[in-house]
């Protein structure tokens, strides 16, 4: 069984630059991809980044160009950079595993979840 635990959240004014990190322990193999999800109140959980397990990577439209997600397999760790935030990217953020997965950014496609490190951009 994959467990996983983030940190790194916290708080930021608009521009600045965050970095989350997933530690990722238990059952690893080669057919796990990886995801960071954010969640707002009221609002359903959002896919903003994904590593596939070839290694290609993916993200929505909101975040490309302003995140960066990468993995670092000697630490079974991955990591979200945040730079350019926006008080829209507020929320609290997920990291999430999942074996075999087609769609990078679809919440159904993952298993396992950590349990949220929040996130806050003031203006």
């Amino acid at each position: 069984q994959v467990k996983l635990q983030e940190s790194g959240g916290g708080s930021v004014q608009a521009g600045g630059s965050l970095r989350l990190s997933c530690v990722v322990s238990g059952n690893i193999d080669r057919s796990i991809g990886m995801a960071w999800f954010r969640q707002t109140p009221g609002e359903d959980r959002e896919g903003v980044a994904n590593i596939y397990n070839d290694g290609r990577t993916g993200y929505s439209n909101s975040v490309k160009g302003r995140f960066t997600i990468s993995k670092d397999n000697n630490k079974n760790t991955f990591d979200l950079q945040m730079n350019s935030l926006k008080p829209e990217d507020t929320g609290l953020y997920y990291c999430a595993a999942g074996r075999y997965v087609a769609d990078g950014l679809a919440t159904h496609e993952y298993t396992t979840w950590g349990q949220g490190t929040q996130v806050t951009v003031s203006t």
